[in-house]
């Protein structure tokens, strides 16, 4: 493993290796504000694809591509600040669609776990065995995902400031009905609970959504917790390869989606598109009149084309403008 030996560098100095690099800084008064604001390293990963690249064969024959140190000639400071920008939009647009989509699935999991009784959460017998069933396993035996569910709740209870949670810890020995339960528990807990509920129930809820199965639901909460991360946390978003990318519906199951399933390149089924695409459906299903899907393709439409970026490379199709799950924001 080698030394970290990168020395630290001032901001004039940070500037000048931009630079020498290749990147054009026509203001400099402009970067030094931009870098003392943004930071070199946050800045210069938005300028990753910006850079120069060669194509080598390996010690195996296989042809790879190298990224170089050097940028593409007409790169400029401007182009990052533009980028950067977008992407705050764009984390600010799914923060607000998975707010209301979390909670949407707030209120039907506790409306569909409370109707089979109040404390249900806490029923091994409302969930599937394989939640409630502990690992054998004797090299590293654990707890069922039941019981370590039931922890992280307890945790989230225990921390919580809410004047509601405190009433029930004073008065009822701090045992709260589902559909109140639900109000503490982030969109990371009511997936895990979600994936653990019996077929019919979660069937309910899918069905509720527009959603024609367990498993894509399940798929799509975990995804939009992990997006709604990246977006929490400040992150890069917009050409982000999604670890936890949505399950694309098969055609015809989702007419509005179908598209999803055209491109079957990485960028197509791992790009940020695709959980945009499953924002718009399910706040579709929620509120007919919501405009988050016209903000959205406002904001694609403005997104800031270079020699290096377009709009695809958040994953989105060709003509994604005509697409029906946008007409409306475009007509």
């Amino acid at each position: 493993m080698e030394d970290y030996v990168k020395p630290w560098l001032s901001v004039d100095e940070q500037i000048e290796r931009l630079e020498n690099r290749g990147v054009q800084v026509d203001d400099r008064a402009r970067a030094e504000f931009a870098l003392k604001s943004i930071g070199y390293y946050r800045l210069t990963g938005y300028l990753y694809p910006f850079r120069e690249s060669e194509t080598y064969v390996d010690d195996e024959g296989r042809s790879r591509v190298r990224v170089l140190s050097g940028y593409k000639p007409r790169t400029t400071l401007r182009q990052a600040e533009e980028i950067i920008d977008f992407d705050r939009r764009l984390r600010m647009l799914v923060m607000d669609g998975v707010e209301r989509i979390e909670v949407a699935v707030r209120m039907q999991i506790g409306y569909v776990l409370g109707r089979r009784s109040p404390f249900a959460y806490e029923d091994p017998d409302s969930f599937t065995r394989a939640f409630t069933t502990p690992t054998t396993d004797s090299r590293n035996p654990k707890p069922s995902s039941h019981i370590q569910w039931l922890q992280r709740v307890n945790t989230r209870k225990a921390s919580s400031d809410e004047q509601f949670v405190a009433h029930f810890r004073e008065k009822y020995d701090d045992r709260m009905p589902v559909w109140a339960l639900t109000e503490i528990l982030e969109l990371g807990h009511l997936s895990v609970l979600y994936r653990g509920m019996a077929q019919t129930d979660t069937e309910e809820i899918a069905a509720a959504f527009g959603v024609p199965t367990k498993k894509l639901m399940g798929s799509w909460l975990a995804s939009l917790n992990y997006v709604r991360n990246v977006a929490a946390h400040h992150a890069r978003l917009y050409n982000r390869k999604l670890q936890n990318a949505p399950s694309r519906p098969r055609v015809g199951q989702i007419p509005a989606l179908d598209h999803l399933r055209a491109d079957e390149t990485a960028k197509g089924a791992f790009g940020t598109y695709s959980a945009l695409a499953v924002i718009a459906h399910l706040l579709s299903t929620i509120d007919s009149d919501s405009d988050w899907a016209t903000q959205l393709a406002a904001l694609l439409r403005a997104f800031p084309t270079s020699h290096a970026l377009t709009v695809h490379s958040l994953g989105t199709p060709q003509g994604w403008e005509t697409l029906a799950l946008w007409r409306s924001s475009t007509a």
